[in-house]
């Protein structure tokens, strides 16, 4: 049997299997992180009073159209936060009040953002699904 042949009955055989399985395009997706008892009106003040927008576009804030950071468009949907943490409310909080402790020499300054200020930041940054 030709080495074409070959490949070509290996992938008959391994299709069925290769669209069975799940994937990146998967409906199975957990539902958008929440932050319970977050504010998300206040946390795009906050947003605004911080400066987060001089280094990322985030949908819904004046003049936030930064190209630093990432955008933070479809935020809620994301899987990781700087790709090092999981997207959870607990995790997101951490990153915004001390980035430099999740990842030491990171572009996120610390801009001193309280536990509750970080709180309604991710409550708004969660709206963004």
């Amino acid at each position: 049997m030709n080495r074409r042949l070959r490949w070509s009955l290996a992938l008959l055989v391994a299709l069925p299997a290769l669209l069975a399985a799940p994937g990146c395009g998967s409906d199975d997706s957990p539902p958008p992180p929440e932050v319970r008892d977050g504010q998300p009106d206040r946390g795009a003040t906050l947003i605004a009073r911080y400066g987060c927008g001089s280094c990322h576009t985030i949908p819904g804030i004046d003049r936030a159209n930064g190209l630093v950071g990432p955008p933070l468009t479809r935020f809620g949907s994301r899987s990781y936060i700087a790709g090092e943490l999981v997207n959870n409310a607990d995790n997101l909080q951490h990153w915004i009040a001390d980035p430099q402790a999740v990842e030491p020499g990171t572009a996120m300054p610390d801009l001193g953002v309280s536990a509750i200020d970080a709180r309604d930041i991710a409550a708004y940054l969660y709206t963004l699904d």
